[in-house]
């Protein structure tokens, strides 16, 4: 069946709300309007608004809420509309979700997912554009993941809604119209642990890291490499915490150079913590300094200069010619 990402993203959380009476929708417009990206079109049509519930523009009140449903046993799946409007929910995330499972010594859950668009791309507006992930990677007691492909987007969608710990849920928008043909079966039967990275390329040379939005944007500099004769290996990172080092760290075993690639600015981004990781357990495998590539250490800039910001193919080559010259 030929799915867009975001027809994946609904087609996962209509099997949810099928499958468990438990799991409800919260957020701004996506009931009646389907969301502002459409993701949960038709759902609160046919579920009803008390299990696809429109909520007022309240970021805090949403997640607040949601922690509350949560301890009383439900499921509830928040969409933030756009990624500059997580932080007023930030405190409830925080201090709240990531913590109770500590705090009460593993007797109370707070099964919570939390869906945010993020990343550039699609020329929005000031605060609609940013790549927040580093701050909540940084919580304990969280789980951060993000999709880059319609099929992760259904099958990781699925495993965060039925997981008992709170899921930071980053999609990447300027993905949501990628197509794909999917056997929504099959994906059914996939048991690969939330957790684990994919090498969705193999090669010899060096690897590229990156998660999201920009994993198509590495394949693509995979692609050109390979047309110069360079063998890039590249990898879906998929989850962000916990962090699947092993995956890495084996591909740098084999190709002795790593580059890493994400939308957020390269200063304390998600990146260094890669970087760090990998020139711990892998130093004497590396024939290179770890290298990062990323957005510039400013504010998300106008849409129409958001192309010379966001990186690109050439920027990722950039990087691979580097760390091959060293």
């Amino acid at each position: 069946m030929i799915t867009t990402f975001a027809g994946a993203l609904n087609t996962a959380m209509r099997r949810a709300l099928e499958n468990d009476p438990k799991v409800v929708l919260m957020g701004e417009d996506i009931g009646r309007l389907g969301g502002v990206f459409r993701v949960t079109d038709s759902l609160q049509k046919d579920f009803g608004n008390h299990r696809v519930i429109d909520t007022p523009l309240a970021e805090s009140g949403i997640i607040g809420t949601a922690f509350g449903m949560a301890l009383r046993g439900l499921r509830p799946v928040c969409e933030i509309q756009f990624d500059g409007f997580v932080y007023p929910a930030f405190d409830q995330i925080v201090s709240q979700l990531a913590k109770i499972h500590y705090r009460t010594e593993g007797r109370v859950h707070a099964p919570i997912t939390i869906r945010i668009p993020f990343g550039g791309g699609i020329g929005s507006v000031e605060h609609h554009s940013e790549s927040p992930e580093a701050y909540f990677a940084h919580t304990a007691g969280l789980r951060v993941v993000s999709p880059s492909t319609p099929a992760d987007a259904y099958r990781m969608l699925g495993q965060a809604v039925a997981c008992d710990d709170p899921v930071i849920f980053f999609e990447p928008k300027r993905r949501y119209w990628d197509k794909a043909d999917l056997d929504f079966e099959s994906l059914d039967a996939d048991d690969t642990p939330l957790h684990r990275a994919r090498i969705l390329r193999a090669g010899r040379d060096a690897t590229v890291v990156a998660y999201g939005g920009m994993v198509a944007t590495a394949l693509s500099a995979a692609e050109i490499a390979a047309g110069e004769g360079h063998s890039l290996e590249v990898i879906d990172l998929r989850s962000l915490s916990p962090l699947d080092v092993d995956t890495v760290a084996e591909s740098v075993g084999r190709t002795g150079r790593l580059v890493v690639a994400h939308e957020a600015p390269v200063f304390a981004g998600f990146g260094a913590e890669i970087s760090a990781r990998i020139s711990e357990r892998c130093f004497y495998y590396l024939d290179a300094p770890v290298l990062r590539v990323g957005g510039f250490d400013i504010p998300y800039p106008p849409a129409k200069l958001e192309r010379h910001h966001m990186p690109d193919p050439d920027r990722i080559l950039d990087a691979v010619d580097r760390t091959l010259a060293a």
